[in-house]
């Protein structure tokens, strides 16, 4: 009986989010892939002039590629360093532009500071792919972002429960106005900051467990302005001391804009 062929590698979904240079020719890829979540991956070759790679290995466009077997496993036996075997776009979103731009690598950092390596997480990747069309259209961007903000905290267990009060668990009072502590969760107003009804937290949390991306957008449009700043210190909280470099260069641009 003649040998069997090995099976050719299987191609996966994957978005580039960073890449840096690993020598004079290749790149070093942080990808977020559907099926493995986030990997690292060499790309040897990619920056040479004739290389097929340089067009398509840019953030924000949905790939498919082809990965070689890892050479090296860590301690928990799992894989550190892949290479790229191939890569080819799949049409759709192109590269976003302006403000647009910004907030792509702004979403790009988040995943890159709160997702582990190795971790699938497919929801997150679909809301992902399904948020960068959204990120150019004036009316949708801001409760799209805010829409993945929350579904990024869910996913990785760092958002409270939004239905009920931290200290106490008691349901919350649709009428009456709530703060989001980032420590412990809903709490009743202590100090003049950013705050929204009962019926917004319940919505967003309602949304959240429904699990589509439209209701969650749809619910963050009904909670209005404050909710940035409610999820912003949020996110700030549990990112401790490792600040977001692309929200300071969007604040350094804005200022010499004014």
């Amino acid at each position: 009986m003649a040998p069997r062929a090995p099976k050719p590698p299987a191609t996966q979904a994957a978005f580039v989010l960073h890449h840096y240079d690993w020598s004079e020719t290749s790149l070093v890829l942080d990808l977020f892939s559907r099926e493995h979540g986030r990997l690292a991956v060499v790309a040897k070759g990619a920056k040479r002039p004739y290389s097929q790679l340089r067009s398509v290995l840019l953030p924000f466009l949905r790939l498919q590629v082809t990965l070689s077997r890892p050479s090296k496993m860590n301690e928990d036996g799992a894989a550190e360093v892949q290479s790229l075997r191939g890569a080819e776009w799949v049409g759709g979103q192109t590269l976003p532009s302006g403000a647009a731009l910004f907030s792509g690598y702004y979403v790009n950092e988040l995943l890159l500071k709160f997702l582990p390596r190795q971790d699938a997480q497919p929801g997150l990747f679909d809301a992902y792919a399904a948020l960068l069309p959204r990120l150019a259209s004036v009316d949708d961007a801001q409760a799209a972002l805010r829409a993945f903000e929350l579904t990024l905290l869910a996913t990785c267990g760092l958002l409270p429960d939004l239905s009920v009060l931290a200290t106490t668990q008691a349901p919350l009072d649709p009428e009456r106005p709530y703060m989001l502590a980032p420590e412990s969760g809903v709490i009743v107003p202590t100090h003049d900051a950013p705050q929204l009804t009962g019926m917004a937290f319940i919505q967003l949390q309602a949304a959240l467990l429904h699990g589509s991306q439209a209701a969650l957008q749809q619910a963050c449009e009904g909670a209005g302005p404050a909710l940035k700043p409610l999820l912003r210190a949020l996110l700030h909280y549990h990112l401790g001391h490792r600040p977001l470099r692309t929200r300071q260069v969007l604040l350094d641009v804005q200022k010499l804009l004014t």
